[in-house]
C-alpha cells in the first residue's frame, strides 16, 4: 500500500513539474511535450539544378569537395578513351546533376538507418550506373580528357529547342493594355 502511495506521489510530481530547462520529458525520445509544438523537420534536399545563386554555389562547393576528396581517389579509375574525365566537370551541367544525385544517395545510404547493407545498395544501384553514364565513350565527357597527358575540356552543344517551343514563342499574343493576353481564334 505504501509503495502504491509513493508511486502515485511520483507520478503527480512528474506530471506537474516541467522538465529541467523547460524541455519535454519526452525529449530524450525525440518527442515533443504533450500539446507542444512538433519539432521542424530538416529541409528536404533539392536537386542542385533547382538551386540558384549562393545556394547553388554552396552546394557545388560541397559537391566538389566530395568528388575531389572521396569519389575520385576511391573510384576514379584510369582516364582513357573508354573512361574520359574532365578537370572542369563543374561546367558540364548534366555531370553536375548526375554527381549531385550520386552524392545525395551516398549521404542517405551511409546513414546508420540505412542498415548494414546501405553502402552495398549505394554501390550496386547508384555508383556503378552513374559512373558508367558520365564516363562512357559517348557520354557527356566524351569530348574532354581521354589521356592524363592531354588535358582537354569541351562542353558539347545540346539539342536545339523543339519545334513546338519555337512555334509557341513566335505565336505568343501581345499583352493588351490591361496586361492580360488577348484571346484569338
Amino acid at each position: 500500500m505504501e509503495q502504491s502511495a509513493q508511486q502515485a506521489q511520483q507520478l503527480d510530481h512528474l506530471s506537474s513539474t516541467p522538465a529541467a530547462g523547460g524541455g519535454s520529458p519526452f525529449a530524450a525520445f525525440g518527442l515533443p511535450a504533450p500539446g507542444g509544438p512538433v519539432p521542424a523537420a530538416p529541409p528536404e534536399p533539392r536537386p542542385i539544378l533547382e538551386l540558384e545563386g549562393e545556394a547553388y554555389e554552396d552546394e557545388l562547393d560541397g559537391l566538389s569537395d566530395w568528388v575531389d576528396d572521396f569519389l575520385l581517389p576511391a573510384y576514379g579509375t584510369e582516364v582513357t578513351t573508354a573512361t574520359p574525365w574532365c578537370l572542369q566537370w563543374q561546367e558540364h551541367t548534366d555531370v553536375v546533376a548526375w554527381l549531385h544525385a550520386l552524392w545525395l544517395a551516398y549521404q542517405q545510404h551511409k546513414d546508420p538507418e540505412a542498415g548494414p547493407s546501405g553502402m552495398l545498395v549505394w554501390h550496386r544501384d547508384f555508383l556503378t550506373h552513374t559512373i558508367a553514364a558520365i564516363r562512357s565513350p559517348g557520354g557527356p565527357l566524351s569530348a574532354c580528357m581521354t589521356s592524363p597527358d592531354r588535358p582537354a575540356h569541351r562542353v558539347l552543344p545540346g539539342p536545339p529547342p523543339s519545334a513546338r517551343a519555337e512555334k509557341a514563342t513566335e505565336t505568343e499574343p501581345e499583352p493588351s493594355a490591361s496586361g492580360e493576353h488577348e484571346l484569338t481564334s
